[in-house]
């Protein structure tokens, strides 16, 4: 049976629907993606998905989970244990490039309801979160690591939606990663400048 972008093969189901789930969002947004239109795009019949995917929100589930290891690897990329404001600002930048570069699937991770139950979406966002709290350990010795690494993540996910959404500077990748260092390094810099403050 023959696909758009490919040959489906029996048995690779799975795969077909998430690589269409994935083309879709590209193209449209969330708004096109649907079990029908899954099975539309990837060839096969109306209720094949349906062997994989309970309803909608189990494909987004499916989807959202790659989402996130590919998340995971691409900020590994940027450094894999970061402990330097540098390193750390690295890690962040990417982060937000992911975004920019995947706009449809960070809204898809982050933004649209998902199945609670689904054991692969779960442990791809705890392995994110464990992440951050590896870097929390690494950059902060001594810090509250589930506060830190909430008020991180807060930090860098705002701003991955703030260009996003148009409410910062995304002229082009220097401006951007700029932006997302500057914010960083005031992490480190606030603490000290807080005496003075006061004083």
């Amino acid at each position: 049976m023959s696909q758009a972008g490919g040959t489906y093969h029996h048995g690779d189901l799975r795969a077909a629907c998430l690589r269409a789930a994935r083309e879709l969002l590209e193209e449209d947004g969330s708004a096109g993606l649907s079990l029908r239109a899954v099975a539309r795009r990837a060839g096969v019949s109306a209720t094949a998905p349906y062997r994989h995917y309970a309803d909608r929100d189990a494909l987004v589930s499916a989807v959202a989970a790659q989402g996130y290891r590919e998340l995971a690897a691409y900020l590994a990329a940027a450094h894999p244990s970061p402990t330097t404001p540098d390193e750390l600002a690295a890690v962040a930048v990417a982060y937000v490039r992911f975004a920019l570069e995947r706009p449809a699937l960070f809204r898809v991770m982050f933004a649209e309801p998902c199945d609670p139950n689904s054991e692969e979406r779960v442990a791809a966002t705890t392995a994110i979160s464990e992440y951050v709290r590896g870097i929390v350990r690494g950059a902060f010795p001594g810090a509250d690591t589930e506060a830190l690494s909430t008020t991180v993540w807060a930090l860098v996910h705002g701003l991955a939606f703030l260009h996003l959404d148009g409410k910062l500077d995304t002229s082009t990748p220097d401006v951007v990663a700029d932006q997302v260092r500057t914010a960083v390094h005031a992490l480190f810099t606030a603490p000290a400048a807080l005496p003075r403050a006061r004083a």
